[in-house]
């Protein structure tokens, strides 16, 4: 009657349906159950364009990748009556009143719709009951990366959509366009990465307390870029291998020089081990820098190793002389001997025996040769100059060790073989 038409205006406890609800009758239905509930499971399409892939994570092992996901099913209960069969779009504010399908990515850590300026939200229905759900979405998902060839390596990620109360028995997710359902914009690049491919497979996922149900997987692999990793690891690791034979080429006199060069050398190599080991996970094995760096260390350590065994021969030797040849008193041997291992100078008892040049001690030592031989000490004095001013060369090849000498070949040598065999194994 009229009257109860009336009374129904001036109650403002219910809110009028707006014209595109009572096109689509939204209150005619219970949009609690799916489509065809109690019947064969609803089909639901899939579509993803990627837009792009913001980061990569090696320590939290997780990417982040923006994209817009679409939903394509049918509903007959959204069916209107159309002359022109035209679609009809909505905005989110009418996704809250129907039925959409509830898919969620798997392993997911974080994930938001955009809502600059509004809600990246679109809703479209078709006359039919067709209906396209559209979202804009940043989600952050784990990826489960090995890092045995790091730097060297390519990762392969999946991000994977699910429904979440659905199963098989339900709805039957599907990727709508097979193949083609996956796209990319050209314009996407990383830093640290270059995108080999991307591509759509779908699968089952069993729970054992609610069933199976349909897996769409978007599939991407990644290939690091080696360059970075060339300039900020191995090109310095190589160069301090190399520094570290300079060692080889210095006369074993100059015992300052040769330890000097040998701790630097090693604590050059620890920084660019802990450098890199700072921007890397905790993980339980060998990465393929480690392998490189560690070899590279050690090659350094050995230098350092080596030119302590050419000074500990070097002072057996000085002392197996000193007896043999008698010249000094059992004084002067002491003092030969401690002069070699406190002063830091080799002294060669073909030239330093009548007279040596150390400061401090060495001028101790040389008091007691002039107490000696007076009569030497100007004749002395002249061979040196003259030995050390026209045959600087050949005095230092002559004062080498011979484990100095063949380290000169074997370490070069080694070393290149190793660096044949690991970009061989790695590359």
């Amino acid at each position: 009657s009229k009257r109860e038409i009336k009374m129904r205006k001036l109650d403002s406890t219910k809110v009028r349906p707006l014209k595109s609800e009572q096109l689509l009758r939204i209150e005619d239905h219970d949009f609690a159950l799916r489509p065809g509930f109690g019947g064969s499971p609803i089909p639901v399409g899939i579509d993803v364009q990627v837009e792009s892939i913001d980061s990569i994570s090696e320590v939290d092992m997780d990417f982040t990748m923006t994209l817009y996901l679409r939903h394509y099913w049918k509903d007959e209960r959204l069916s209107f009556r159309s002359t022109k069969n035209k679609s009809m779009t909505f905005d989110g504010r009418l996704i809250k009143k129907i039925w959409v399908p509830d898919i969620f990515f798997v392993h997911s850590k974080r994930s938001f719709i955009h809502d600059t300026t509004v809600e990246n939200v679109m809703l479209r229905v078709y006359p039919d009951g067709n209906v396209l759900f559209s979202l804009r979405i940043t989600v952050s998902a784990m990826c489960f990366m090995d890092f045995s060839r790091f730097p060297l390596d390519t990762q392969n990620c999946s991000l994977e959509l699910e429904s979440y109360a659905y199963n098989e028995d339900d709805l039957m997710l599907y990727w709508k366009h097979g193949n083609e359902s996956l796209s990319t914009d050209e314009h996407i690049s990383l830093s640290q990465f270059f995108i080999e491919e991307f591509s759509a497979s779908s699968g089952l996922a069993f729970y054992s307390s609610t069933g199976w149900y349909n897996r769409l997987f978007i599939n991407f692999a990644l290939r690091r870029h080696i360059f970075f990793f060339v300039l900020q690891s191995y090109f310095p690791a190589m160069l301090m291998v190399m520094l570290s034979w300079v060692s080889f080429w210095i006369d074993r006199r100059a015992v300052p020089a040769r330890v000097s060069l040998g701790i630097t050398t090693v604590l050059t190599m620890s920084t660019i081990i802990t450098g890199v080991s700072a921007s890397m996970p905790q993980v339980s094995y060998i990465k393929a820098v480690d392998v490189y760096l560690w070899i590279s260390f050690l090659f350094v350590f050995l230098s350092v190793i080596e030119y302590a065994a050419v000074n500990y021969l070097t002072t057996i030797e000085e002392r197996k002389q000193l007896k043999k040849r008698g010249k000094a008193s059992g004084m002067y041997n002491i003092d030969a001997v401690q002069a070699m291992a406190f002063d830091g100078c080799y002294h060669d008892p073909e030239v330093d025996m009548d007279l040596t040049a150390f400061p401090d001690r060495c001028e101790e030592n040389e008091t007691r040769a002039r107490a000696v031989s007076v009569s030497n000490v100007g004749t002395t004095r002249i061979k040196r100059k003259r030995s050390f001013k026209g045959n600087v060369g050949r005095i230092i090849l002559q004062n080498n060790h011979v484990i100095d000498t063949y380290s000169r070949i074997i370490f070069p040598s080694v070393y290149i073989v190793f660096n044949f065999f690991y970009w061989g194994l790695y590359m």
